[in-house]
């Protein structure tokens, strides 16, 4: 089990306790999470799959989490309108979609979570990631740690293992 304290912004994971980062708004509870508020929602959320940037990173040995490389027309949808909100989508992309092949560095690991996936409810937030850290900005409602720490973590994650944010 992963726990994240937004209080205390650190993510306790396998006996360590790492320093993370939150949403621009701080924490909330889930039945008031809306799209772009910039809020992290409080709940238990099931990981689901990892997202890497080939070019950025190894792939972690012994990596068993369902995963993918990433590529410059991946994105993630993030308009209410679209039929394929908080989804994975390819740019171009006729609705708004956020892009997954960043210059930042923020998104060269994703794991994703099950927050407002089964189904997706638009207007709920979407895109809710755990990924790497940038120490000086909160992130859009997603949890955040430094890339090496997040890349010694992966191998440890198994589909469906809950990640709790408190």
């Amino acid at each position: 089990m992963i726990r994240v304290d937004t209080a205390a912004r650190t993510l306790t994971a396998g006996g360590r306790t790492i320093a993370c980062t939150i949403g621009r708004s701080g924490a909330c509870d889930a039945s008031t999470k809306r799209e772009g508020d910039g809020c992290t929602p409080r709940g238990t959320w099931p990981v689901r799959a990892a997202l890497l940037r080939s070019d950025r990173v190894s792939l972690p040995a012994g990596i068993t989490l369902p995963w993918r490389w990433i590529a410059a027309q991946d994105g993630w949808s993030d308009d209410v309108r679209d039929p394929a909100y908080n989804r994975p989508v390819t740019h171009p992309h006729r609705f708004s979609a956020e892009r997954l092949w960043r210059d930042d560095g923020l998104y060269d690991v994703i794991v994703v979570l099950g927050h407002n996936d089964a189904p997706p409810i638009p207007g709920l937030g979407s895109a809710i990631f755990l990924h790497c850290r940038n120490a000086d900005h909160p992130t859009e409602g997603c949890v955040a740690i430094d890339r090496d720490e997040l890349l010694r973590l992966l191998p440890t994650l198994r589909q469906g293992d809950p990640l709790v944010i408190g």
